[in-house]
């Protein structure tokens, strides 16, 4: 985001299983859901363990580093609080886990499969954050 830009993102839409992790992003911290019966680590959040069916949910800390796995630059439909194109990516996080994010802070013609990423927390209108990704600085 520009400095001294007030946020324009919209909020995002925060359920009973969402909200420990908009909570965390709102403190810039990226979490998953890990079951607390076979361990399996889970994103997006939801009630129930996909591998077992156990209800047992733990939140773990996620390192917010990753690969850039695929990405589109979205330009229709249009909305007045993104800037177009919108760079659409999924990221291979290290913990195994796929992230559906933006990538930010980079040209469109710069982003490369397989680049290392990180993630940054772009603020919303309602004081919150979503988890964005952008080039590692290290470039690991």
């Amino acid at each position: 985001m520009e400095v001294g830009r007030a946020p324009r993102r919209p909020g995002p839409i925060v359920t009973d299983d969402s909200a420990v992790f908009w909570d965390a992003a709102a403190l810039r911290r990226l979490v998953a859901q890990r079951c607390g019966n076979c361990g399996a680590l889970r994103h997006p959040p939801r009630p129930m363990c996909p591998r077992c069916r156990s209800l047992a949910i733990e939140v773990v800390s996620l390192s917010g580093r990753g690969t850039l796995y695929s990405y589109a630059l979205l330009h229709h439909p249009q909305h007045p609080d993104f800037d177009y194109p919108v760079p659409a990516a999924l990221v291979d996080l290290e913990e195994g886990l796929r992230m559906v994010s933006n990538l930010c802070g980079i040209a469109p013609d710069d982003i490369r499969i397989g680049m290392p990423v990180v993630v940054d927390f772009e603020p919303t209108v309602d004081g919150r954050a979503v988890p964005v990704f952008r080039p590692a600085a290290d470039g690991r």
